[in-house]
């Protein structure tokens, strides 16, 4: 291959690299001056937006967001909805329509409706593509498009620390108590109680806590390990490597 080919050849894949890296700075820069917070909310006015709490570029569409109260060191990943109302500009009264509690995490491309009231309890973390809504289509008379027909709304209230999966679906009238789990894919409706696992397309019951007997029916793994106290993390780090076992002391 003649000499100039070459250095043409490595000057071009040279500013591709460099054209690579700007691109990679440039969207950085991009997501970290359009992410919301409390201190730049941007033109997002929420009811309330707590301490530590950030919504990650690019949001979802947002409206209705003086009814939406977000808690304290919540995290909204990318292209998450929130919206309060069936559409924007309505007059929702005095009383906030969404409310996210202290702590709770959304998962990128979540969906929370709530045309009448959503609670989502602290410290509940969401999967990607979670949909969470109070509003359902009607269709009671068949001689009308579905769409056309006017939805039904039923308040949802998420209890605090659950854990809802991957695609999960939380239905109008849905009431989870506490550290809930739901299964990927759920479809869920009704009400689930306290330490509940519920799987399935409607979702049910597949474990429940009991006080005396424990996980029923018994959990097929072991429970984690506690780590101990006074562990480093260089020494969490060690304890991926094989045969490392390292004690607090660093024995």
């Amino acid at each position: 291959m003649p000499k100039n080919r070459n250095t043409f050849s490595s000057l071009a894949a040279w500013r591709r690299r460099a054209l690579s890296r700007a691109v990679h700075r440039g969207w950085r820069w991009v997501q970290e001056s359009g992410a919301v917070t409390a201190e730049h909310p941007g033109r997002l006015r929420f009811g309330r937006i707590g301490a530590g709490t950030r919504l990650a570029f690019p949001q979802g569409t947002v409206f209705g967001e003086s009814w939406i109260e977000l808690g304290s060191h919540c995290v909204i990943g990318e292209q998450v909805t929130l919206t309060a109302g069936l559409m924007p500009d309505l007059d929702l009264g005095s009383e906030p329509i969404l409310t996210l509690g202290d702590g709770v995490v959304l998962g990128r491309g979540s969906h929370v409706v709530a045309d009448t009231t959503v609670t989502i309890g602290s410290d509940t973390y969401c999967g990607p593509y979670v949909y969470i809504t109070s509003t359902n289509h009607s269709y009671d008379d068949p001689h009308e498009p579905v769409g056309r027909q006017w939805p039904r709304m039923e308040p949802v209230a998420i209890g605090p620390g659950c854990w809802i999966g991957t695609g999960a679906v939380i239905l109008p009238g849905a009431t989870l108590g506490r550290n809930v789990v739901v299964a990927a894919g759920a479809v869920v409706r009704g009400e689930v109680p306290d330490h509940a696992v519920v799987a399935g397309a409607p979702a049910r019951v597949v474990r429940s806590w009991d006080p005396e007997k424990g996980w029923q029916p018994p959990l097929r793994t072991p429970a984690p390990v506690p780590i101990p106290s006074g562990v480093t993390p260089e020494q969490l780090l060690a304890l991926a490597e094989p045969g490392e076992t390292p004690g607090p002391s660093g024995d």
